[in-house]
C-alpha cells in the first residue's frame, strides 16, 4: 500500500504528499500585487459597464510588467511578462491607455514587458483558439494573463453551469500548468446585491472561481473598490478616481486616499457564512456543497442548518439540500453585531406588496 507521503506514482491512481511535503510559501510570496492580487491567482475584475474595468486591469499589468505600484500604492512583489488580449479596444486605444498608465506610474512605456495578443477574435469556447492561447502562454511565459472581457470571448450561455464551467477549468488548468495568474474582466448587471459578487453576470460559478476579485461600483460621483480574496483579508470601499492627461485622452486611476491600516477585523460567525452561500446559490445546495463553500467543519453546519430550518429562515427539501426562504433571501444578511454595513452600499430594492 502506497502511504500518505509517497510523493511518487502509485500502480493504480493519483500521486499524493503528506502534509509537511506540501510547498510552503512565505507571505511576500503570496502575493503578484501586494493585498490586491495574489500570486497565481484567478479572478475577476467585475463592474457595471462604463466604470473602468479595462483601465483598473491595465494598471495591472503596467504595475506587473515595469515593477511600479498599481494605483500608486500596491507594491508589486512577483513582476514579470504580463499577457493581455482587449477583445472591445482597437490596437490604438490599448496602446493610447497604456501609454497613459505608464506615465502616471513614471514607468518608461517603451520598456513594458506586456505583450498584447494581435487578432480580431479569441475564442475561449473553440479547441483551436484554447490550443494557441496555450501555446502562447507557453512561449510568454507570464506572470499576468488578463482577458477582456469575458463577454466577447466565447458564445455560450454565461448563465449555464454546464457552458461556463468548461471555460473557467480551461483558465485554471492554465493557471496551474504554467504557474501564471489569470483575470478576467467581466460584467456586473446593476442590483441590490448584498455583496459585489453577487452582481455579477451569470453563473454564480464565476464568483465561486475567483481566488482574488477587484469590483468597481459608482456611488454618487465616487468609484468604489472592493478587494476580495479566498485566503487573505479583503479591502472594502477604496476610493479610486480616474485622472486625465492634459489632452483628456490618457485616462489612469489613482487612489483618493490609502486604505484604512487598522487591525484585521474578527472572521465572520460561521452562519454569517452558510447564510452568504444560500444567498450567493442560484440552485438548493447540499450540506456538503455549503460546507465547502462556507468553508466550516462537517458538525458546525449540521448544527446550524439545523437550527437555520427550526427558526423558519431555511428550507430543507425532500432531496436533502437547502435554500433560503422567499422571504430570506430579499434581506441582506447581518453583521456579527447585528449591524448591516452593506445595506448603505449595496442597497436591497424595497418590495411592496
Amino acid at each position: 500500500m502506497t502511504g500518505a507521503g509517497s510523493g511518487g506514482m502509485a500502480m493504480n491512481g493519483f500521486p499524493t504528499r503528506a502534509p509537511i511535503e506540501l510547498e510552503d510559501r512565505p507571505r511576500e510570496q503570496q502575493w503578484l500585487v501586494d493585498t490586491l492580487w495574489g500570486e497565481q491567482a484567478v479572478g475577476i475584475v467585475g463592474g457595471e459597464p462604463k466604470c473602468g474595468k479595462s483601465i483598473l486591469a491595465m494598471d495591472l499589468a503596467v504595475s506587473v510588467a515595469a515593477g511600479v505600484p498599481c494605483l500608486r500604492h500596491f507594491a508589486p512583489v512577483r513582476p514579470g511578462p504580463v499577457l493581455m488580449f482587449a477583445a472591445e479596444d482597437a490596437g490604438h486605444l490599448v496602446r493610447k491607455r497604456l501609454h497613459g498608465i505608464a506615465r502616471a506610474a513614471g514607468a518608461r512605456f517603451e520598456a513594458l514587458d506586456i505583450a498584447v495578443i494581435d487578432v480580431p477574435a479569441l475564442r475561449l469556447d473553440h479547441p483551436d483558439d484554447r490550443r494557441r492561447l496555450q501555446q502562447t502562454v507557453e512561449r510568454i511565459a507570464p506572470r499576468l494573463l488578463i482577458l477582456d472581457p469575458l463577454v466577447r470571448l466565447h458564445g455560450v450561455d454565461e448563465n449555464a453551469v454546464a457552458d461556463v464551467a468548461p471555460i473557467l477549468g480551461f483558465l485554471r488548468d492554465i493557471q496551474r500548468r504554467f504557474e501564471t495568474a489569470v483575470l478576467l474582466v467581466h460584467h456586473a448587471r446593476k442590483s441590490g446585491a448584498t455583496r459585489p459578487g453577487q452582481a455579477l453576470r451569470g453563473s454564480s460559478e464565476l464568483h465561486a472561481w475567483g481566488d482574488s476579485n477587484l469590483y468597481l461600483r459608482r456611488r454618487d460621483k465616487q468609484t468604489l473598490m472592493t478587494v476580495e480574496h479566498r485566503a487573505a483579508r479583503g479591502l472594502d470601499d477604496i476610493e479610486i478616481e480616474l485622472k486625465e492627461d492634459e489632452d483628456g485622452e490618457e485616462p489612469s486611476f489613482r487612489l483618493r486616499q490609502p486604505p484604512p491600516t487598522g487591525a484585521a477585523p474578527q472572521p465572520e460567525p460561521p452562519e454569517r457564512r452558510i447564510l452568504q452561500a444560500l444567498a450567493e446559490a442560484q440552485a438548493p445546495l447540499s450540506q456538503r456543497q455549503i460546507r465547502e463553500r462556507a468553508a466550516t467543519r462537517h458538525k458546525t453546519v449540521a448544527d446550524i442548518l439545523q437550527r437555520l430550518v427550526g427558526a423558519g429562515r431555511i428550507r430543507h427539501d425532500a432531496e436533502g439540500r437547502y435554500c433560503l426562504l422567499a422571504s430570506q433571501s430579499e434581506k441582506p444578511v447581518p453583521a456579527a453585531n447585528g449591524s448591516n454595513p452593506d445595506a448603505a452600499r449595496f442597497p436591497v430594492p424595497a418590495t411592496h406588496a
